[in-house]
């Protein structure tokens, strides 16, 4: 037997009562950033996976919306529309490093203009650029770009502040140092 109970001047089934409380709290949950969740998750697996590397691979804090003045001050400090979502300063295969854009496989989840324009820019600088649309495919395409070989070794230099001291007190530069 159904209940039958009174909303405004509206008689509604228990049934249909519990759809609609159902949908109004469908409507007030989040719905999520699946880009940032894939991120995220990636990110997680890179650092586990290569921890000697973990510090090289960074977010560039492009997209999302901004107040007008924080949105001028990000762009005085060199913030440029269309830059890759991840970076990962290691050079290997001849690449200067690996520029890693986060698309979902919803519909509508493409390369902007200004991402297509920035790609072609890495690109020409020497750099690896690669679309990961899901966990799957961002860790084969950094699996197979750290299995490359390292393009140069890191330059491992050691200065003490005595030296550096010393140095500015002669009047020496210390770039040829390095």
């Amino acid at each position: 037997m159904m209940k039958m109970m009174k909303r405004r001047t509206e008689t509604i089934t228990a049934d249909a009562y519990q759809r609609m409380l159902a949908e109004q709290a469908r409507q007030r949950k989040p719905q999520g950033h699946p880009e940032h969740d894939l991120q995220v998750a990636c990110v997680a697996w890179f650092r586990s996976q290569y921890p000697d590397d973990a510090a090289m691979l960074f977010a560039v804090p492009n997209g999302g919306k901004r107040r007008k003045v924080e949105a001028a001050l990000m762009k005085a400090e060199g913030v440029l529309p269309g830059v890759a979502d991840l970076i990962l300063l290691e050079a290997r295969g001849g690449y200067g490093a690996l520029c890693i854009e986060m698309k979902t496989r919803r519909r509508g989840s493409g390369q902007s203009e200004k991402q297509e324009e920035w790609q072609a820019e890495a690109e020409r600088h020497g750099n690896k650029y690669a679309v990961a649309r899901d966990q799957a495919e961002f860790c084969r395409i950094v699996a197979a770009y750290m299995r490359q070989e390292r393009t140069c070794r890191p330059a491992v230099v050691s200065v003490t502040a005595e030296e550096i001291n010393a140095a500015e007190m002669a009047g020496n530069r210390l770039n040829s140092r390095f």
